[in-house]
């Protein structure tokens, strides 16, 4: 895995000015939310390349996975020294972001804590720390709950964090083939939240994440009839899948 001293730092990637703004953060992040639009659809089925360069995405990927932890020392030492995810920002929700008007959506608790761990890549995994006690134990498979976090591994950070697992005595499941040419390693952090590391294997260092779950029009078209939907609505969502 890329050692730690390689990464760069949240505050070092911020203006001067702004590196000691507490609402830094959250203010970027509701700019990403707000500014994403629809992707336009094309009439017809170009090829692949053709699609990429004339498809606009709505966003270049996600920029962070927001969690809930009720031991924000206990999360951060899983993370830090068992998965290996820097800590790059920690910051406690400035007074009135919590049950004041400038609540934008954060947990409602005043001055909770609110950290952030580099996942590689330039993606980051979020927590905030609940009052202990005041929530329960979420069912990973309700409807609108966290079912597990997956990121993307090469075979040699599969191998490194699975040794880091074994030395810390944290049970996994794998790693098992998930679809081909994929293979996962799953486990749970202190919190109870499943993570899953997903390598692929033969592309080595630089796998191609979308590729290896890309469907034809005909392949997705199996599932999508099995809905129910019309056939207008089938075509329409599988206008950029290539023939």
């Amino acid at each position: 895995m890329p050692k730690k001293g390689s990464y760069v730092t949240l505050g070092s990637m911020l203006p001067e000015g702004l590196r000691s703004a507490e609402f830094t953060l959250m203010r970027e992040a509701v700019k990403l939310v707000s500014n994403v639009g629809r992707p336009t659809m094309p009439d017809t089925g170009p090829s692949p390349a053709a699609e990429s360069a004339a498809t606009a995405l709505p966003s270049r990927g996600i920029h962070h996975l927001a969690l809930t932890t009720e031991d924000m020392q206990m999360t951060t030492d899983f993370f830090v020294n068992v998965v290996g995810m820097p800590l790059v920002h920690a910051m406690k929700v400035p007074p009135g972001v919590g049950t004041g008007p400038g609540n934008r959506g954060n947990p409602p608790y005043e001055e909770i804590r609110h950290y952030f761990f580099d996942m590689g890549n330039d993606s980051l995994l979020a927590y905030f720390e609940i009052p202990k006690g005041v929530k329960k134990q979420s069912d990973r498979d309700d409807i609108g709950g966290m079912q597990h976090c997956a990121f993307s591994v090469t075979p040699d950070q599969l191998e490194a964090l699975r040794q880091r697992l074994d030395a810390a005595g944290v049970e996994y499941d794998g790693p098992v083939d998930i679809l081909p040419g994929l293979v996962s390693m799953y486990f749970k952090d202190p919190n109870g939240v499943r993570m899953e590391a997903c390598c692929q294997p033969e592309e080595g260092d630089n796998p191609n994440v979308i590729g290896s779950v890309l469907q034809t029009k005909a392949q997705a078209r199996v599932e999508l009839e099995s809905t129910g939907a019309s056939e207008e609505w089938i075509q329409q969502v599988t206008a950029t899948l290539p023939d």
